[in-house]
């Protein structure tokens, strides 16, 4: 359990219900000092009106040092009573620290001007030591809490305006480091352009070309040939597609038409874009989903949407003949991809490839908390990913 914490109100009613009790118990026992013939009474009624204006410190601060050294004149002309004086000396404690700048000179003068003024009249009809315990005390009341809490005030004066330099430096920072990713951003979105998204162009263009060839020949549409140049226009239209949305997304940073993630809903797609591409090649893909797949966090469906996209081309490009089975398990605390494709060490089409899509996939699994394995399993080549189904998994 931790420490009790009042608010302003509450700590100023408590400060004016400890110096009141105080007070009254001073009075109870007799420790006050009082003119002679005055009731007890007369003493007290300073140090309930004193109490009184403790709740208004923060709020008031003027009217209460004001009315405050009015009643503190008082209390010393009745009877002495070291509640009523403790209490005035925090009104000009409060008076300094949340008052008007100005409130701590106008404090000091006139708490100097009553420190001579009474230790003069003290040394002029008494004596010497008299005057200096009178400029003493004096000093103690009227000028020891002004300058406590001056230097309390500029304190905090300081470390308010460091906290503002240090949010206006975080804030230039940020400014700065958005101003780097956009830089980037738009120097990624023209190399897409300039770059892969002419290539992209091309391939489409050339394979269109083909298939007018092919057409002129009067071919057949169920010609492997034909069903190839099909094959390679279509992927490289929408492939085309997809690069103008990401460089669309690279040079807007709030687009009208957000982009849309894929959905493990479209793998369906994902395997009759693959039949068509891996029929020549003598590869027959399957696939089955196990479990309910309930709601999925996005970064988590567009991840294992992913994982299958590249594990499929993988097979395309790489599997020996044979069939290809894909397996998505829906657990309760994860999701796990399988894909196996034959395998037979020396048989594989050497597609040219640099490995960049297995790094890919793990940094997406890794991304995410899971793991991802891929690698040969006696006949067959299997790819399998485990992915926490909890977004708070996710360590991107």
């Amino acid at each position: 359990m931790g420490p009790v914490r009042l608010t302003d109100r509450q700590e100023d009613l408590a400060i004016a219900a400890a110096g009141l009790l105080g007070g009254l118990l001073l009075l109870a026992f007799g420790a006050y000092d009082a003119r002679p013939g005055l009731p007890v009474w007369a003493v007290a009624l300073p140090l309930a009106a004193m109490a009184a204006l403790e709740p208004a410190r923060r709020s008031r601060p003027v009217w209460t040092v004001c009315l405050g050294g009015v009643l503190f004149g008082a209390a010393v002309y009745l009877g002495s009573l070291m509640a009523t004086l403790l209490m005035y000396t925090d009104l000009l404690y409060a008076a300094t620290l949340y008052g008007p700048a100005r409130m701590s000179k106008v404090l000091q003068l006139t708490g100097a001007a009553a420190t001579l003024v009474l230790s003069g009249l003290t040394w002029r009809y008494g004596s010497v030591p008299g005057a200096l315990l009178v400029a003493v005390f004096c000093g103690l009341v009227f000028l020891a809490p002004v300058w406590t809490a001056d230097l309390l005030r500029h304190h905090r004066d300081r470390a308010e305006a460091e906290r503002l330099r240090a949010e206006q430096t975080a804030l230039l920072a940020e400014l700065d480091r958005r101003g780097a990713v956009v830089a980037e951003r738009a120097r990624m979105a023209r190399e897409l352009h300039d770059v892969i998204a002419n290539h992209l162009s091309a391939i489409a263009i050339h394979a269109t070309g083909a298939q007018a060839v092919a057409r002129r020949q009067r071919r057949a549409p169920d010609e492997p040939l034909v069903e190839a140049l099909a094959v390679i226009r279509e992927n490289s239209v929408q492939g085309l597609a997809e690069m103008r949305r990401m460089i669309g997304l690279l040079r807007d940073s709030a687009p009208e038409e957000p982009y849309a993630a894929p959905r493990l809903a479209a793998v369906d797609v994902l395997l009759e874009q693959a039949r068509a591409a891996g029929r020549a090649a003598g590869l027959s893909f399957e696939a089955e989903e196990v479990g309910e797949r309930g709601e999925l966090a996005a970064p988590l469906e567009l991840a294992a949407y992913r994982i299958v996209q590249e594990s499929l081309t993988n097979a395309v490009k790489h599997a020996a003949p044979g069939p290809v089975r894909l397996e998505i398990r829906y657990g309760e605390g994860e999701l796990e991809i399988s894909v196996v494709s034959a395998y037979r060490p020396g048989e594989g089409r050497a597609v040219p490839g640099a490995g960049a899509g297995l790094v890919g996939m793990g940094e997406r699994a890794q991304l995410l908390g899971g793991e991802l394995t891929a690698g040969p399993d006696g006949g067959t080549w299997t790819v399998r990913a485990v992915l926490p189904r909890t977004a708070g998994g996710e360590r991107a």
